[in-house]
């Protein structure tokens, strides 16, 4: 019998690979949010990762994620921001290219290295921990925009609690930002999806 255990290592390049062998990093992606972070790679074998206690809130663009995760982070629950906000607020800023509208695949790349940093630095210790997003959605774009079998071979792994709750579209609220560049229609068809992929992986989903 062949022992697996997971190893503890600075998140890098080439740790992402170690998750995604069969994928290339663009260059313009900046690794600098990263660098101290740890993630446990796995080494010999796709060992299940669950955590129970780890929520994920998904579903539709500008469907009341962002004011459902400020009130339970008021109520004193541990939240973690969603990261395609922040990957595109940073990007914005240094006049970076990995952005949905710029380089898709190298943003789902980033979204996906944030998202592991997010679940191996969130306090475990914590009773509820919920997410914004998070490596399930950032899988789900990465295969959908490069058809890299990723959602089944990261998905599988890293688990979260069974039940994920997804926003609806909400057409009233709708709007459009600096970060949010995409039209309803789109964002519809993005939660159509997220539906299959977080169904996929035996998910149970709250909508």
């Amino acid at each position: 019998m062949v022992a697996y255990k997971l190893t503890p290592q600075p998140l890098s390049e080439q740790a992402a690979m170690r998750v995604l062998p069969d994928s290339r990093r663009s260059n313009d992606v900046d690794n600098s949010r990263g660098k101290h972070a740890r993630v446990y790679i796995l080494r010999g074998s796709k060992v299940t990762v669950p955590m129970e206690n780890f929520v994920t809130i998904s579903g539709c663009s500008s469907g009341g994620k962002s004011t459902l995760l400020a009130e339970l982070r008021r109520r004193g629950f541990a939240t973690i921001d969603e990261p395609g906000r922040r990957i595109v607020s940073e990007e914005l800023k240094r006049g970076g290219r990995a952005l949905p509208w710029v380089d898709a695949v190298a943003f789902a790349r980033r979204a996906i290295e944030v998202s592991l940093a997010d679940r191996a630095s969130a306090d475990v210790s914590e009773r509820w921990v919920f997410f914004d997003r998070g490596l399930i959605d950032a899988a789900a774009a990465l295969e959908h925009v490069t058809g890299e079998p990723v959602v089944q071979r990261l998905g599988l792994v890293y688990r979260y609690n069974k039940r994920v709750f997804l926003t609806p579209p909400w057409p009233a609220i709708y709007t459009l930002d600096q970060e949010r560049r995409h039209g309803l229609a789109e964002a519809v068809a993005e939660y159509d999806h997220l539906i299959g992929v977080y169904s996929s992986l035996g998910y149970d989903i709250h909508a």
